[in-house]
């Protein structure tokens, strides 16, 4: 295993990292066959693993997989998203964070957090007081590095100038999608995060299940596909599938070694539910591609564009609330 060094925190990790939403009982998995998967991807090497505190009983799992083995991994995790229905249970508050780091190590069972992650950007909260409790967090102890997850690139921006200006630490990491399927992220992102000598761990290399080498039809039994957006997807699909073959490789073999060969990516996390889905990803590991074959990539999804977007892609307000993007009809009208 080659180890990277996550961003400039002198903090090494492996190439590939294993998440753990998967890992909660209401996933279907018992905790003992999810500690199992949690030990053997710690035996080949992989030692970063990354969960949140909105993965139902995730960092439970997690914690008591990890007994006897916590100095062997960088143990990542989040907050932000509700937990709950106290609309204080979320978000990037002081107030909230200063509660959600100390659920995190309980059920965490440690004394300390290696890196500790914004789920969601939290636009009703002004990024100084978040940096300024996660700083302080850091001072601490109980924080070793501080990251981010889905943060659109202005706001990557205006966290490093904010730290800059108000002597305070900057996100070390942020967390974006990535896939095959999902490069609008070389645009811009990966270059400012590498500007800014950031660590990036990316998410949905697979592409939410869509680049796992299923059949087709078998993808839409399994509700993968729902609306036209993910069948025009399906022909993009169809095209990597073809290269893979020809290339030799599994379709996931194919997948995950494309993200990692990006220089701005760090890790990509595997998303592994079962001992035979990280057995297969394991086989994996060495995969390097050519630049022939990442060229003819280039052909079929071109850098920086993305086809469809993930379920759970970040959406800013300005998208989401009508009345960011329209006047009002008053005003409208009288024009």
């Amino acid at each position: 295993m080659q180890y990277r060094t996550l961003g400039r925190t002198g903090i090494k990790v492996s190439p590939y990292a294993l998440g753990t939403l998967m890992f909660a009982t209401s996933m279907g998995n018992a905790p003992e066959d999810s500690a199992r998967v949690l030990h053997k991807a710690l035996d080949a090497g992989i030692n970063f693993l990354d969960t949140a505190d909105a993965y139902g009983d995730s960092e439970d799992v997690v914690g008591k997989a990890l007994e006897g083995r916590r100095d062997d991994v960088v143990l990542a995790t989040k907050f932000g998203r509700p937990t709950g229905e106290d609309p204080n249970h979320q978000g990037a508050s002081r107030r909230w964070i200063v509660t959600a780091v100390e659920n995190s190590l309980r059920r965490l069972r440690t004394d300390h957090i290696d890196l500790y992650q914004l789920h969601r950007p939290d636009p009703g909260t002004d990024i100084e007081e978040t940096l300024s409790a996660l700083t302080d967090l850091l001072r601490s102890g109980k924080v070793r590095a501080i990251g981010a997850s889905g943060t659109p690139v202005a706001d990557i921006v205006e966290g490093q100038w904010v730290a800059s200006r108000r002597g305070l630490t900057g996100f070390h990491t942020e967390q974006p999608v990535y896939s095959l399927l999902n490069r609008g992220i070389e645009r811009e992102i990966l270059p400012v995060t590498q500007r800014f000598g950031m660590g990036t761990l990316v998410w949905g290399p697979l592409g939410q299940g869509l680049l796992t080498g299923r059949p087709h039809d078998e993808l839409r039994r399994a509700g993968l596909v729902r609306h036209l957006n993910d069948e025009s997807r399906l022909d993009v699909v169809g095209k990597l599938a073809a290269l893979a073959g020809e290339a030799g490789l599994p379709m996931t073999h194919l997948a995950m070694a494309f993200t990692i060969a990006h220089p701005g990516v760090t890790s990509a996390l595997l998303g592994a539910r079962t001992m035979a889905h990280l057995d297969d990803l394991l086989a994996g590991l060495d995969v390097t591609l050519s630049d022939d074959l990442l060229d003819r990539i280039d052909e079929v999804v071109p850098p920086g564009t993305d086809v469809g977007t993930l379920d759970q892609a970040y959406l800013p307000p300005a998208l989401k609330q009508p009345g960011l993007r329209r006047r009002p009809f008053a005003e409208r009208s009288a024009a």
